[in-house]
């Protein structure tokens, strides 16, 4: 196993799915879901939790476990902010819902 660093919410779920068990790899706890996936390509792990892209780019295989819903939260005063509005028509630009599709977002 290769683990998630303490806190993170990948941590979180796989702390709740073993339900308390902590396999041989527990202790190994890096901080993104690319070093999980590089970790188990390059064999120094069998299985870990990561997110389906990153499992995809390194060719390995993918079970889903959860999904995850992720909002963009701002404080209403700020909605007119030239960032935060940058940031809207980004997420609102077919371009970009097609490439986030494309990564295996559901939007």
């Amino acid at each position: 196993m290769v683990n998630r660093n303490a806190g993170s919410g990948t941590r979180i779920l796989t702390d709740r799915l073993l339900g308390g068990a902590k396999p041989p790899g527990y202790w190994s706890q890096p901080k993104s879901h690319n070093a999980v996936g590089v970790a188990i390509a390059q064999n120094r792990a069998d299985w870990g939790i990561a997110i389906e892209t990153i499992a995809r780019q390194y060719g390995l295989g993918f079970i889903p476990a959860q999904d995850e819903h992720y909002d963009f939260i701002v404080p209403k005063a700020r909605l007119a902010r030239p960032a935060v509005q940058r940031f809207r028509a980004v997420l609102e630009d077919p371009v970009t819902r097609d490439e986030l599709t494309a990564l295996g977002f559901k939007i």
